[in-house]
């Protein structure tokens, strides 16, 4: 059966993970809890086979990503990038279209600036985005708020971790499941 499109299903998903760098996380509202929901969507996306792309703004000058975002992918794909959409970078929509993906699920900071701007180009792309808006954050709320319905305006689907490590196990009682639940626990 085909599922309807707001539906984040693991086999079209591709994890999006923005600028989260350790520098910048020290001055985003709710940054722990941005830094534990983008865990738990990169320790699902790992165990369900979800191709996961990670951006840096400005390594130089920000820093690299937060550790503990690092810490459950095997083998990170960081992009590297200056411009605040990301998909102004050169070979950034190639390296997305090149995953196969046309869901791509999108966590990071700061929600207003590279997180709005990369997912109104990646909506314009053709992709369909899928906002955790628990793991998307900005220095004031406000703008986090703004942004979050700007996007909504745009197309962009707007979720939760939750529902998207849910959307992806798609079933209970399997051995799968039972390995996914306490990351959401």
């Amino acid at each position: 059966m085909n599922r309807h499109r707001f539906v984040a299903t693991r086999e079209d998903s591709l994890l999006l993970i923005i600028d989260v760098q350790t520098a910048m996380l020290k001055a985003i509202a709710g940054g722990e809890e941005i830094v534990q929901h983008s865990k738990q969507l990169i320790q699902a996306a790992a165990m369900l086979m979800v191709p996961i792309l990670i951006t840096e703004q400005y390594r130089k000058g920000l820093g690299g990503t937060h550790p503990a975002v690092l810490k459950h992918i095997e083998s990170p794909r960081i992009f590297p990038k200056e411009h605040f959409s990301a998909c102004l970078e050169k070979d950034f929509v190639p390296t997305v279209r090149s995953l196969g993906k046309q869901k791509i699920v999108v966590a990071g900071i700061e929600t207003h600036v590279c997180v709005l701007q990369t997912c109104l180009d990646l909506l314009h792309a053709g992709f369909e985005v899928h906002l955790a808006a628990d793991a998307a954050g900005s220095r004031r709320g406000e703008n986090r708020d703004l942004a979050i319905s700007q996007l909504r305006q745009a197309g962009a689907v707007i979720s939760s971790a939750e529902i998207v490590i849910f959307e992806w196990a798609k079933r209970a009682n399997t051995d799968e499941f039972r390995k996914i639940l306490p990351i959401v626990k």
